[in-house]
């Protein structure tokens, strides 16, 4: 079958799905305000439990270690028992830390009860797996799923948006923990919209729990980030920081020997090894390079006074405007995709997504001194981002093995974590020394954030050239066997 005619066809409809989707846009809304509505009160938090600003790091450290648990257990777990079922689990432990949150009397009890509300990152790869499980019956699974990250990736960042800028303005006008209840009340809400709206995938593997897998992924994770975590705090010069890593590293040899025995792994490691999914993780990986570690840099070199020689020396609202804009392509990015695939494969689709991220980055480098060339630089990458957060969970779904959909998604949720957990240890480190060999000044060094945009760019464009060694008729139905609706 020649690669013309493996795009999207164009009459194929959600039918009955359509309200699970719509149903699932709303739990996609509702973790765009979780990740959206903290971030412009990450100061006010500080103030208001009395630690300094750089203790706010430990809120992302310590959701990073509950993300490396959670994404493997619940991922398998859904393949198990049911993506539905575990997304019921983890919005209800969401909804819980969310309740927590404001009625927390100091700054760790804070900690725990965000670490907890970490459990949100699941969401995204079980409803993929759900979508994709259930359009089975449709005979156009990879399709349907396609369109559907789209609409769910959109709702996503439309909700980031609007809970940033809400919180950005109630925060003058209502103390902190009255505030902090909002995000709680909307996942009590999604918890029950799950509860009353979606159906459990039709199609549950069943078995036996690999409890020993999981603790050996979960430890070596753990210390492989928690000795990122620890480079970003004390540097390279630490020898207890390469010492956890190395352990951490370490720690991948056992899990991998124990999986490749085990009759139902956690994680079928197998996988890394097929020729339409190693691609995708390795993209994934990559990617998560960019979109999670290079969005604290844009902001701060926006705000970076000129006089210094580089920066756009932009106002909080300027800057605002621009992580808005960018957010916004996202959304729109995820929402041509679906579009993007009626006229090319989706394999091209996420070369060329890809390709937008390297390109959108790398055009840093000569063109950075204006207001509008960062504007139009972060659009490049911003579409390209966004298609690929709602590409890369519905490809992995269309191309895993029968049975191992949920953990296939959650695969590309975790390497895209580690690979966003390196950038932002890395970027840290380049862009607090400056050339004089010192990491004493405020603002980030030029040399810094040249690294942050070639690394990016680099990252992209490697990705790009990963996808093409994926077979042809990857991500499409023409790869699904018809009897079984698994992929080949």
């Amino acid at each position: 079958m020649s690669e013309s005619r493996v795009t999207d066809a164009p009459k194929v409809g959600f039918g009955p799905l359509g309200m699970v989707v719509g149903f699932l846009v709303i739990v996609e809304l509702t973790s765009g305000v979780i990740q959206g509505f903290y971030t412009p009160l990450l100061t006010d938090i500080a103030r208001h439990f009395g630690v300094p600003d750089a203790d706010v790091n430990w809120l992302e450290g310590a959701q990073l270690m509950v993300a490396a648990i959670v994404i493997p257990a619940f991922a398998k777990l859904g393949d198990m028992v049911g993506h539905r079922r575990m997304l019921l689990v983890s919005t209800a432990i969401t909804a819980l830390a969310s309740v927590l949150m404001p009625l927390a009397g100091n700054f760790w009890l804070f900690l725990v009860a965000w670490a907890l509300q970490g459990f949100y990152i699941v969401w995204l790869p079980l409803e993929t797996a759900l979508i994709y499980s259930r359009a089975r019956a449709t005979g156009h699974p990879a399709v349907l799923t396609r369109r559907a990250a789209g609409l769910l990736v959109g709702a996503l960042e439309f909700g980031v948006i609007a809970a940033a800028l809400a919180a950005g303005q109630l925060i003058e006008v209502m103390p902190l923990p009255y505030l902090l209840w909002l995000p709680a009340i909307a996942v009590v809400i999604c918890f029950f919209v799950i509860l009353f709206g979606v159906k459990e995938s039709p199609d549950l593997h069943g078995g036996r729990f690999d409890v020993v897998g999981l603790v050996l992924v979960a430890v070596a994770l753990l210390g492989f980030t928690g000795g990122l975590f620890l480079l970003r705090v004390q540097g390279p010069g630490s020898a207890l920081v390469w010492a956890v890593l190395l352990v951490g590293l370490a720690l991948f040899v056992p899990f991998i020997g124990w999986e490749l025995r085990h009759d139902d792994p956690v994680i079928d490691v197998r996988m890394f090894a097929n020729p339409a999914l190693w691609p995708v993780f390795l993209t994934a990986g990559l990617f998560g390079v960019s979109v999670l570690g290079a969005q604290a840099p844009l902001s701060t070199y926006a705000r970076t006074d000129p006089a210094l020689g580089y920066g756009l020396g932009a106002t909080s609202g300027q800057t605002s405007i621009l992580i808005g804009a960018y957010v916004l392509t996202l959304a729109i990015g995820a929402l041509l995709l679906p579009v993007v695939t009626k006229f090319i494969t989706p394999r091209w689709a996420l070369v060329g997504a890809s390709a937008m991220v390297g390109v959108g980055y790398l055009l840093f480098v000569p063109f950075h001194a204006t207001y509008a060339q960062t504007l139009t630089n972060m659009v490049i990458a911003g579409l390209g981002s966004g298609a690929l957060v709602a590409a890369l969970p519905a490809a992995a779904a269309s191309a895993a093995p029968y049975g191992q959909t949920g953990v296939a998604t959650g695969l590309t949720n975790s390497v895209k974590t580690v690979g966003g957990a390196i950038a932002s240890a890395v970027f840290g480190i380049a862009l607090a020394t400056h050339a004089d060999g010192t990491a004493a000044h405020t603002a980030g060094s030029f040399s810094g954030y040249l690294t942050v945009w070639i690394v990016c760019g680099a990252t992209g464009l490697a990705a790009a050239v990963a996808l093409l060694f994926v077979p042809k008729t990857a991500f499409s139905d023409a790869q699904v066997d018809p009897s079984t609706g698994s992929g080949n």
